[in-house]
């Protein structure tokens, strides 16, 4: 049976909500980097009166008034072509609700609310697991193009 699934924005009143998530996360799977601690409850707080932040667009995925799944972006404007692309930064769905359709459903609020901004193109780095691997690759009108890199900045 398919879940109902509510996408909505991450607001500021909804990191409760998140916190929750990312607990859960964890009890799921022991494999994320960082602790669910006070200073990230902080930061996180603190990033929706950040100006940094104004180009960032998250949302969230809500099974039986719980979040199942986030995913997060952000905006690019480059004056190299002088376009708009948007960077896929984050996406993940809690274990016991993947391969439910909660992850196509971020992904498709979230094509659709950077096409209502003009926005044609979507850029992600994807994780290197089979289970990552094989989601970005069922994503509609994608193609797997190009390595990524991360810099550490010290």
């Amino acid at each position: 049976m398919k879940e109902e699934i509510k996408v909505v924005r991450y607001t500021e009143d909804r990191i409760p909500d998140v916190i929750e998530y990312e607990l859960q996360l964890r009890a799921e799977e022991d494999v994320w980097g960082w602790e669910i601690d006070e200073k990230y409850k902080q930061s996180v707080k603190d990033s929706f009166r950040d100006k940094r932040f104004d180009n960032s667009l998250s949302l969230l995925a809500y099974v039986d008034g719980k979040v199942a799944g986030r995913i997060d972006a952000v905006l690019l404007p480059s004056r190299f072509d002088g376009s708009v692309k948007a960077y896929l930064d984050w996406i993940c769905v809690i274990k016991s609700h993947r391969h439910k359709g909660v992850g196509q459903a971020l992904m498709n609020e979230l094509r659709r609310l950077l096409k209502d901004e003009g926005i044609d193109t979507l850029i992600g780095l994807t994780a290197s697991n089979d289970e990552a691997q094989s989601f970005y690759r069922a994503v509609p009108d994608s193609v797997m193009r190009d390595t990524g890199i991360w810099i550490d900045i010290k």
